[in-house]
């Protein structure tokens, strides 16, 4: 057996492990608070921006070291992406789109977010776009419905920062690593 070809980094599988971690980790990505306590109040920053308030996975938290989200006019809203219901189905949960998510099908979009980069180096040409930022490399800032797989042109400098991606979207209706969105053929947009 070929040990190189055994260690070789595998996307694909870290992907999956990023969202089977997800699946299993629900109740640690949640809200530290007890039932039945107050949530504490929105950070002014993330007023006005079309963020969800409050704390937990998929919500930019008070403390992060990264500013939230500037409102973009030309972006899409991660608000219209995070408006989707799920079923269960045969041991699956699936989403349901509404029409307006169904109409974006096929069609270019811009999304700004943060990298989370499924290869190794400085280029990415494959990663996840998130609404938050990680706040630690081993959790998962959100559910699928937070993140939009991007697959890009030509590579992309891995950045701490937000990006804006654009490129034609597609939405996934049962993904086998259960990600709802995805982009291709993307170009990075100042």
């Amino acid at each position: 057996m070929n040990t190189s070809a055994s260690l070789a980094f595998k996307p694909q599988s870290l992907l999956m492990g990023l969202l089977l971690a997800f699946g299993t980790a629900q109740a640690q990505l949640s809200s530290p608070l007890p039932p039945g306590s107050s949530k504490p109040t929105a950070p002014a920053a993330a007023a006005g921006t079309g963020l969800p308030a409050g704390q937990g996975a998929g919500v930019h938290g008070a403390n992060s070291p990264f500013a939230p989200l500037a409102p973009r006019d030309d972006v899409l809203a991660w608000s219209v992406l995070t408006d989707v219901k799920t079923k269960n189905e045969k041991n699956r949960i699936l989403p349901v789109f509404n029409a307006g998510q169904l109409g974006m099908n096929g069609k270019t979009q811009r999304i700004q977010g943060f990298m989370m980069p499924l290869e190794p180096g400085k280029k990415q040409r494959h990663f996840l776009l998130s609404s938050v930022p990680l706040s630690c490399s081993f959790c998962l800032p959100g559910g699928p419905e937070s993140m939009v797989e991007v697959k890009t042109k030509t590579p992309v400098e891995y950045s701490m920062e937000a990006v804006v991606v654009e490129g034609r979207l597609q939405v996934l209706h049962d993904d086998p690593y259960g990600l709802y969105y995805r982009i291709n053929d993307a170009v990075t947009v100042k």
